[in-house]
């Protein structure tokens, strides 16, 4: 077998994931590998003796076996969550706001930024936002007051569209990836946190934190407050509020929720319903007052696996990649 530590090695550290996974995998079932940008990443082929398939990374999907009208629905979060609740999924709603006025004259009314300004204040001033169509958590902020919300338009609308925003609801969140209904794994996800080290203060340390999401090209999501003066003591942690995502800096660990086939049943419903055959569901459960106790967070039809190799689970890398090249005809059934 193949050992995909000693792929990860061989190739730079900007090589994407999903092309290291895609070449462990190909290693694995005796397919060819071909990166074909020069030593890059973002192009590569694989091939088997009957055919070829490419392959992109960057915004390219590794998921060929989802078609791209799901893939397109579940993408845009306010579409994704139009169709769930037509079928009955709870999802956490909104409504999507535009950050620019090209384009204004097709479409509807009720979308433009004064309209964010007064849909904040009726959700009570503190909401959940996130770019319309964007990934790895980020610019996905709560904000709680009026003057955040304009620094957060400002600075969101040089790199995005639209926003969408939310009631702020929480619960458990849980990360559950399918495949054709199969449940591959499912993981708890955990929030973002710093380590004090006993000599610098929260704000120090967010500085650290900011530096590296940026170098990653994602937004920080904290606002400085006078708290943030306080020294932590060494090895005391402090929980950064919002997003989870593990590209912005949270965790998973394998678990499941205590009522785990009711939440097995909705993440299956929501794939059903946007048409995907490999999706990650993120969803809620355990919400209290909200009615449904489970909602779907989002749909992620081109979700990364990383997680999986940093937790050494490489049996289910290369069983989601077989699924992908049999779906695609490399591989027989």
């Amino acid at each position: 077998m193949p050992v995909l530590s000693d792929i990860r090695a061989a190739r730079p550290a900007f090589y994407p994931d999903q092309s290291i996974y895609a070449e462990y995998a190909c290693t694995a079932f005796g397919l060819r590998f071909e990166d074909i940008d020069d030593g890059s990443g973002l192009i590569f082929t694989v091939s088997s003796g009957r055919k070829a398939v490419s392959f992109a990374a960057g915004r390219g999907s590794f998921f060929p076996q989802n078609n791209a009208t799901a893939a397109t629905l579940a993408n845009d979060k306010y579409v994704a969550n139009g169709v769930l609740e037509h079928f009955g999924v709870a999802t956490l709603g909104g409504r999507y706001f535009f950050l620019h006025d090209r384009h204004r004259a097709r479409r509807a009314p009720g979308h433009e930024r004064t309209d964010a300004i007064a849909y904040f204040h009726q959700l009570g001033g503190a909401v959940f936002v996130k770019p319309l169509i964007g990934s790895r958590g980020d610019f996905a902020q709560l904000v709680d007051n009026a003057a955040a919300l304009a620094q957060y338009l400002d600075d969101v609308s040089r790199f995005y569209d639209a926003v969408l925003m939310q009631r702020i609801i929480t619960g458990r969140e849980y990360r559950i990836f399918l495949l054709d209904d199969e449940v591959v794994y499912c993981a708890r996800k955990h929030p973002p946190s710093l380590l004090g080290d006993g000599v610098h203060s929260i704000a120090e340390l967010l500085i650290q934190d900011e530096t590296t999401l940026q170098s990653r090209g994602i937004s920080s999501a904290v606002r400085p407050t006078e708290a943030f003066a306080k020294v932590l003591p060494h090895g005391e942690r402090w929980c950064l509020p919002g997003r989870m995502n593990r590209s912005a800096g949270g965790t998973m660990k394998f678990d499941r929720p205590v009522d785990a086939e009711a939440a097995f049943l909705l993440a299956r419903r929501a794939a059903r319903a946007l048409g995907l055959r490999a999706a990650g569901i993120d969803l809620f459960t355990d919400i209290a007052g909200e009615g449904p106790a489970m909602r779907v967070i989002e749909v992620n039809a081109n979700p990364s696996i990383r997680f999986l190799e940093d937790s050494g689970r490489t049996d289910l890398i290369l069983d989601i990649w077989r699924h992908t090249f049999t779906a695609v005809g490399l591989l027989d059934v």
